[in-house]
């Protein structure tokens, strides 16, 4: 095809950190008004290549042309002058500034009184940005942005993109914390943006979305560019064969341990205005979902029952005892650990090491009586790292220069290492990619035939019905059912209870 009909070119890109090679010889192709998937699993260099583009890395090696012409891309604010803007898997809002002035953080509007900002005329754009997209109703130009959920605030990433009057949105994984009402409203904005001509590098692991949305799909594979095909001309298998280079069974893993006694009992969990009575139980080699719509009050029960929330109301109960947790190191004293949704916020600390992460909640398994035994440190990490299979150099490397798929099995790793009786997983493969998914059921079937208790919540259906040997529905804060038959129809029952019975 004639280099002109692309608005962005990326050809022959190499990518080193350090001595490990991430990209070999990389190209994509994107038409004006296309959406084009990127698919690949984690540490593929999917993302890798976006920084690139956006003036985050310097490749190694190739170049990137914009509209046909070669262009020059050493920092981000260059692709932006370009037309080029990119919604990052990872949000990254000021918490304490309004949605006004996420939006237009260094194009403030100034008034005739400069240099001081008009307020006024910003929160105005903002709003009529905000009409544009049905995001008015309930998001305000002048909400500080910590006030907002995670998907409301993925969808304002979004609006600040489109702020820009891009040619090219590169978004990563953005459906990964939106509801499916949202993620039927970023549909739409993105079949907006394709009838203005906007091309949409569109990266994600759900094959859904890519028949439903992409015209063309890119596979990487290794760090290397595999193929690019027509959707119309592929198929699901096709795209897992060129995605894991091997055969991955189509099925989840049957947890066949048996079902000992109750090891976790919630009872009567309360918080005025987000969750009331929910009582549950979990028992030795079992697999509980947790199943609700965005806002039901799973994650904030669970983060209560950790310590990270305050309970009004409720008792814990841990193998028939009560228990008192009012703080995340009274429940890794009892053994209750979570391996959080939020991997950024709670789940790591990026700027430190593979090692580090893994051995910061695990410090007195790993200290003697002054110092940390460096050597029996190095080894349980290491060990550790290897069974949930985490893509490094070494275990020296820092956490946030890892895939999302990776940092998830950092934070798996340190969640194992402290030998818990109960692991409560949230949203457990967020923004994984089917072959990591597939290593992630394996781990969580071996550690329930072990005699763990497993709490998984998920919004992925086909998981929670693979997954669990019970489901318990939250509607809206309450509990509206529990289902232990996961049968073809079991996912309509779900819904239905999700929906708060009706």
């Amino acid at each position: 095809m004639d280099r002109q009909t692309y608005v962005l070119e990326a050809r022959g890109i190499d990518k080193s950190f350090a001595s490990v090679k991430v990209l070999s010889d990389v190209e994509l192709h994107l038409k004006p008004g296309e959406v084009h998937a990127l698919m690949g699993e984690n540490g593929a260099g999917k993302s890798t290549l976006m920084k690139i583009i956006m003036g985050i890395y310097k490749s190694d090696a190739g170049e990137i042309l914009f509209e046909g012409r070669p262009a020059s891309i050493r920092k981000t604010s260059d692709a932006l002058k370009l037309g080029i803007a990119m919604i990052h898997q990872e949000l990254s809002p000021i918490p304490e500034m309004t949605v006004a002035e996420n939006i237009f953080i260094g194009r403030e509007t100034e008034s005739r009184f400069a240099p001081f900002v008009n307020r006024k005329e910003l929160n105005r754009r903002t709003q009529a940005l905000l009409e544009a997209y049905n995001m008015a109703g309930y998001i305000h130009p002048g909400t500080p942005m910590k006030r907002l959920s995670i998907a409301q605030t993925q969808m304002i990433e979004i609006i600040k993109a489109v702020s820009y009057q891009s040619k090219v949105i590169i978004m990563d994984e953005p459906t990964s914390s939106l509801s499916e009402k949202e993620t039927t409203e970023l549909f739409r904005i993105i079949g907006l943006l394709k009838a203005q001509q906007v091309g949409v590098i569109y990266i994600t692991h759900r094959m859904e979305e890519v028949f439903t949305l992409a015209d063309r799909v890119s596979v990487f594979r290794d760090g290397k560019f595999i193929a690019c095909k027509e959707v119309r001309d592929t198929g699901r298998e096709e795209l897992i064969s060129m995605m894991v280079g091997r055969e991955l069974s189509s099925g989840y893993p049957q947890n066949t341990a048996p079902k000992g006694d109750v090891v976790l009992e919630v009872r009567n969990f309360s918080r005025k205005g987000v969750f009331e009575n929910v009582s549950f139980q979990v028992r030795a080699g079992e697999i509980l979902g947790l199943a609700g719509l965005v806002g039901a009050g799973r994650s904030e029960v669970v983060r209560a029952l950790v310590g990270y929330d305050r309970l009004e109301q409720g008792q814990i109960f841990l193998e028939g005892k009560e228990i008192t947790v009012s703080h995340p190191k009274d429940a890794l004293r009892h053994n209750i650990i979570m391996a959080p949704e939020d991997r950024k916020e709670l789940g790591l600390v990026l700027c430190r090491s593979i090692r580090e992460n893994i051995t910061l909640q695990n410090m007195a398994k790993l200290a003697g009586k002054l110092f940390m035994k460096l050597g029996r440190e190095k080894q349980a990490c290491g060990e550790i790292a290897s069974l949930v299979t985490i893509k490094m150099n070494s275990i020296n490397d820092q956490a946030g220069r890892l895939s999302g798929g990776n940092q998830q099995k950092v934070v798996l790793a340190k969640s194992m290492l402290s030998g818990p009786k109960v692991l409560i997983m949230d949203e457990p493969t967020r923004g994984i990619d089917v072959g990591a998914k597939a290593e992630i059921y394996k781990i969580m079937v071996e550690l329930a035939q072990k005699g763990m208790a497993i709490i998984m919540i998920s919004s992925e259906m086909p998981e929670l019905l693979g997954m669990s040997d019970r489901v318990v529905v939250m509607s809206a804060g309450r509990i509206t059912g529990e289902l232990t038959d996961m049968t073809e129809h079991a996912q309509q029952d779900i819904l239905k209870l999700a929906l708060g019975g009706i």
